[in-house]
């Protein structure tokens, strides 16, 4: 069942949401996030897409060097979870495990990554990451800026989550424990920044 509420926006189950994606046009995005449909433009800067690109392909490479069962997602991917209404298209996203061969989304990440401008980082920082650390199966939430360097990391201790401090160093390391994976900065941000 679809509403609109006062503040304008539809709101929707799942199942709804899903039935509705049959009539989005091809040049929009459409999320549902806690229940409240959010309607983007298909398309990113160019820096976006690089970022996304280089996380991506260095993941790739590291789980089929060490011959790892996870296996990264970018953007195109949804993020499904009934109990939330929640289908999220993460800029990228990390599995770990078999996946069935009909699967068109994900339920249990252990990694998730946003890359923010400045029109999206309210949302990353707030919506999104109110829905997010409620997966059981998360252990990583990154957010990278794209237009500095400036990553920041969510660990999940336990029950809880700790913020590590913002890595502005391009010489660091972005280190993901959970999945074994490590990337230097300023590979994230590979013909991107100067």
């Amino acid at each position: 069942m679809r509403a609109r509420s006062e503040d304008g926006f539809e709101y929707m189950s799942l199942d709804d949401f899903e039935d509705y994606l049959a009539d989005k046009p091809a040049n929009e995005k459409w999320e549902l996030l806690g229940g409240r449909v959010v309607k983007m433009m298909v398309g990113a800067r160019w820096e976006h897409n690089r970022i996304v690109q280089n996380i991506t392909t260095a993941m790739m490479i590291d789980f089929r060097r060490r011959g790892s069962d996870c296996r990264p997602f970018a953007e195109t991917f949804y993020l499904k979870q009934r109990f939330m209404d929640l289908a999220a298209l993460p800029d990228v996203m990390v599995r770990c495990g078999p996946l069935d061969k009909e699967a068109t989304s994900l339920s249990d990440p252990a990694v998730l990554v946003e890359v923010a401008s400045r029109g999206t980082a309210r949302r990353d920082r707030g919506e999104k990451w109110s829905l997010y650390k409620r997966l059981p199966s998360l252990q990583h939430y990154v957010i990278v800026a794209r237009d500095e360097v400036a990553i920041d990391v969510l660990d999940r201790q336990g029950e809880a989550w700790l913020e590590r401090p913002t890595i502005t160093d391009p010489s660091a390391l972005l280190t993901l424990p959970a999945i074994g994976f490590e990337m230097a900065v300023a590979e994230v941000y590979r013909d991107v920044l100067g």
